[in-house]
């Protein structure tokens, strides 16, 4: 039994030297990054009240929420599975600024199984969101965040997949399904299971039009999926053309913003259906089947915290990013450590911190040990010559 204690729970890591050292410098480069367009680091806590984190956007996140009760108050707390709730909260509450307001965020989240990122249960989660303002702008400004995100942590080859939850919205309430229908429906979309799909449709009774756009949704994806959308879907309803409309709009936007980026278009991938209010997407790397990053717009998500706001945003797992991530070991490198001996000397601690001022590591020899100095990283150490300390390239 002894012989285990040094297993972890699956799904959660430990980040071991240098693979902290690269995380760590990935974190403060994108942080300072986001504060360069505008916006603000917040840190939420990593409990809070579960009636809180399951509100508006976390509804999704019941099943993926870790439970305890509060021994001071008797009240249901959990874990965060993620900060998108709390951040709401935050603008809705607390800040209650009339100008659109952008937060960022970055810290650990964790779930009761693993998630589409990176299957890990404790992604290190990072964020960036637009409260206060509803239009292609604030979704143009934070797709093209993604994509330098996504090339900060190295990842220079991506795609954008785009959808609208007002599509498959609007259709729904065109055939006139109910609560129940919608959800089964909607969840054999999600797996584009078309004869179900199909089955579905005529165990509802659904005929004509409505019926045959249903069932062309699962197959309207690709980069032409618009154009043999505006054919398919030509007797829909004016709120699904609307948000045709609305993702052409866009993606004509992005191009001026972003000319080499493949747009691709899924119109029955619906992340967050059950919040979303408008464009939704994701960003995937060839060769690799789980997004590398996701969000969309959820407008009025700070209602039931007492002040409605449109917003956008999106969300990663930075220890995800680092997997597909290049030249970030050389970018994030660290030079060789300087070995010291170990003197109340003190020109020899003048030397020292002149040394850790100028960025440089210096490793004071502990006394009475004999390490290997490659182990511990060192390249160079002080000697003392000629009534000076200088730094000198290990033999």
């Amino acid at each position: 039994m002894n012989e285990e204690r040094w297993l972890l729970p699956a799904g959660i890591e430990e980040v071991l030297p240098p693979q902290a050292r690269i995380v760590e410098g990935l974190r403060r480069e994108l942080l300072d990054l986001y504060a360069s367009w505008g916006y603000e680091l917040v840190i939420p806590p990593f409990i809070d009240y579960l009636d809180s984190l399951l509100t508006g956007t976390g509804q999704d996140l019941d099943l993926q929420t870790f439970k305890l009760t509060d021994q001071l108050t008797g009240r249901l707390l959990g874990v965060r599975a993620d900060m998108t709730p709390q951040v709401a909260r935050m603008d809705a509450h607390h800040l209650r600024r009339e100008a659109p307001t952008r937060l960022c965020y970055l810290g650990t989240v964790l779930h009761t199984r693993p998630d589409g990122f990176a299957g890990t249960r404790s992604p290190l989660q990072l964020g960036a969101e637009i409260y206060g303002h509803a239009g292609i702008e604030s979704d143009t400004e934070i797709l093209r965040l993604v994509l330098l995100t996504l090339r900060t942590a190295g990842i220079a080859e991506t795609y954008l997949d785009l959808g609208h939850v007002g599509i498959y919205r609007g259709l729904a309430r065109q055939a006139g399904l109910d609560a129940v229908q919608e959800h089964a429906l909607f969840d054999a979309l999600q797996r584009k299971a078309i004869p179900e799909i199909e089955s579905l449709i005529g165990d509802f009774g659904l005929t004509g039009a409505p019926a045959g756009m249903l069932v062309a949704l699962a197959e309207l994806n690709g980069s032409d999926a618009l154009e043999r959308a505006a054919q398919v879907l030509a007797a829909a309803d004016r709120p699904v053309r609307e948000a045709l409309d609305y993702l052409r709009r866009l993606a004509d936007e992005l191009n001026h913003w972003l000319p080499e980026v493949s747009i691709h278009y899924d119109l029955a991938e619906l992340r967050g259906y059950r919040y979303k209010t408008g464009v939704v997407f994701a960003a995937f790397v060839p060769g690799w089947g789980l997004e590398v990053a996701r969000g969309g717009r959820y407008d009025d998500i700070g209602r039931v915290f007492g002040r409605a706001r449109p917003a956008v945003g999106f969300s990663a797992d930075l220890k995800g990013l680092l997997q597909h991530g290049w030249g970030l070991d050389e970018r994030y490198r660290r030079p060789g450590a300087v070995l010291a001996p170990w003197s109340n000397d003190p020109a020899l601690r003048e030397t020292v911190e002149t040394l850790r001022a100028s960025g440089r590591c210096v490793i004071q020899a502990l006394p009475g040990l004999d390490p290997d100095l490659r182990e511990l990283g060192c390249e160079e150490r002080l000697e003392y010559h000629d009534g000076r300390w200088h730094v000198r390239p290990l033999p």
